[in-house]
C-alpha cells in the first residue's frame, strides 16, 4: 500500500484545479496586460479569479495581490510594515519563535538593518495567547506578525484574539496563512486581519501561485520591480493558468471545509490515539488548537531520517522536524522552540493528511510506525544505554 502523509510539504492538484489550468495553456493564452481581444480575454479570467479569493477570505477584490507563493508574500508583507514602520520611527517587530523560515529570516534581514524583534516564547501548550501579544505591544511596535497554524507541529494560534488586540493598539497584523487556508474558516474582516500570506499548493492547486491580502490603505513596497502588474505592486506577467487554479482549488476547498476537516480529524485522532501506545514518545503541538491534519511525535532514542527512510520502503511518504534531510545536522527550530531538547527533537515524525487519505491508510501507518520505531531501537547505542540505566530518559 502507498500512503502519502506529507500534504503540509505539498498536496496533489485536484482534478478540478487541473481541469481549470488547460483553457489557459492553449486558449486564452494572451497576456492581460495586451489591450486586444486575446490579451482582454485573459485579463477577465485574471479579475474573475481575484473576486473568487477576495470571497473566500471575507475581503475586497482590490486587496488581492498574487505572488509567486506564500513565501515571496510574507516577504512582502513584513518588508513593507517594516518600511512604512521605520518612516515614522516605529522599528519594533513582534513575532513567534516557531514561524516559517519565510519569516524569520526576514526578520533576521530586519534585525541586521536596526529593527529589534521580538519572538515571542510557545513553550506553554505549544502556542501562543494573545495576552502574549498585548504584553510584548510597545509605542515603538510596526507590525505583528503570526503564523495561522504552525507547519510542523499543527498548533493553530488565536488569530482573532490576536487581531483584536492588535486594532485596539493599532499595530498592524499580518499572518502567514499558508497551512491555514482552505482547511480552516478564515475572515479578514471579522478576524482583523491586516495581511495574509497563502500559497495555492497547499490546498491541492499548482505550486509557483500564491496570494497577499493586504488590507485598503495598508502601503505595500515592491520586492520585484519592473512592470505595473497588481496595481503597481508586483512586477512581471500574471501566471494566469496558476492563478485561476488557485482561485478554483480555493473556492473547492472552503466550500467542503467542514466536511473534510471531519473526515481528516476522525483519522488524525486514530494516529495519535494509536501512535501514543508506543513508550516514550510526545506529541508535538497544541492538542486541542490544532490543524486537522496534522500528526507530529517525538520518538526517543531514534533518529527521524533513518525513521522516514525506513517509512518510505513501506510505501509510506512523510517528513521529519529534524533538518537532517536538508543537509544540516541541527533539529527543527519549531522543535526547539517548544521546548524538546536536541536528542529528543532529532527523533521526529510529521505524519500529514488530506482527505484523500484513508482510514485503511491508517491502519497501514499504524502497523508500520512501531514496527520501525522498534526496530531501530534494537540497534540504537543510545537505546541501550537508556535502557541499562545509564542515560535517563527524558519521555
Amino acid at each position: 500500500m502507498l500512503v502519502y502523509a506529507d500534504n503540509a510539504a505539498t498536496t496533489k492538484m485536484s482534478k478540478l484545479a487541473i481541469e481549470t489550468m488547460l483553457p489557459y495553456f492553449d486558449n486564452i493564452y494572451g497576456n492581460p496586460s495586451s489591450l486586444h481581444s486575446v490579451g482582454q480575454e485573459a485579463k477577465e479570467a485574471l479579475e474573475a479569479a481575484r473576486k473568487t479569493v477576495a470571497e473566500c477570505l471575507g475581503c475586497e477584490p482590490r486587496e488581492i495581490y498574487f505572488t509567486s507563493g506564500g513565501s515571496e508574500a510574507d516577504n512582502q508583507a513584513i518588508q513593507s510594515a517594516a518600511w512604512f514602520g521605520a518612516r515614522k520611527g516605529k522599528k519594533h517587530i513582534i513575532s513567534t519563535a516557531f514561524e516559517h523560515h519565510a519569516v524569520l529570516h526576514t526578520l533576521e534581514k530586519l534585525r541586521k538593518e536596526g529593527f529589534e524583534i521580538t519572538l515571542l516564547d510557545v513553550k506553554e501548550n505549544h502556542n501562543v495567547s494573545a495576552q502574549q501579544v498585548k504584553d510584548a505591544i510597545r509605542e515603538d511596535t510596526c507590525l505583528v506578525t503570526c503564523m495561522y497554524a504552525n507547519n510542523e507541529i499543527g498548533s493553530v494560534l488565536p488569530i482573532g484574539e490576536i487581531g483584536a488586540v492588535c486594532k485596539a493598539a493599532g499595530v498592524p497584523f499580518h499572518t502567514d496563512a499558508v497551512q491555514a487556508a482552505g482547511h480552516l474558516h478564515i475572515d479578514v474582516k471579522a478576524q482583523n486581519i491586516d495581511m495574509l500570506s497563502l500559497s495555492a499548493h497547499k490546498f491541492h492547486g499548482p505550486k509557483g501561485v500564491g496570494v497577499l491580502y493586504a488590507r485598503r490603505g495598508m502601503p505595500l513596497v515592491n520586492v520585484i520591480e519592473g512592470g505595473a502588474q497588481e496595481r503597481g505592486k508586483r512586477a512581471g506577467t500574471e501566471n494566469i493558468a496558476g492563478i485561476c487554479a488557485l482561485a478554483a482549488a480555493l473556492q473547492d476547498a472552503c466550500s467542503h471545509i467542514d466536511e473534510n476537516a471531519a473526515k481528516v480529524t476522525a483519522m488524525r485522532d486514530k494516529l495519535i490515539e494509536g501512535l501514543s501506545q508506543i513508550p516514550h514518545c510526545a506529541l508535538n503541538g497544541d492538542p486541542v488548537n490544532r490543524l486537522p491534519g496534522n500528526v507530529s511525535f517525538c520518538f526517543e532514542g531514534i533518529e527521524g531520517e533513518s525513521l522516514l527512510l525506513y517509512l518510505d520502503a513501506m510505501g509510506i511518504s512523510a517528513s521529519s522536524g529534524s533538518a537532517c534531510t536538508s543537509g544540516s545536522l541541527d533539529p527543527s527550530h519549531v522543535l526547539l522552540a517548544i521546548g524538546r531538547v536536541h536528542d529528543v527533537a532529532h527523533g521526529s515524525l510529521r505524519l500529514s493528511l488530506s482527505h484523500y487519505n484513508t482510514m485503511e491508510e491508517m491502519d497501514h501507518i499504524l502497523h508500520c510506525v512501531p514496527q520501525v520505531v522498534q526496530q531501530l531501537r534494537n540497534m540504537s547505542p543510545v537505546w541501550r544505554e537508556l535502557q541499562n540505566g545509564e542515560r535517563t530518559y527524558i519521555l
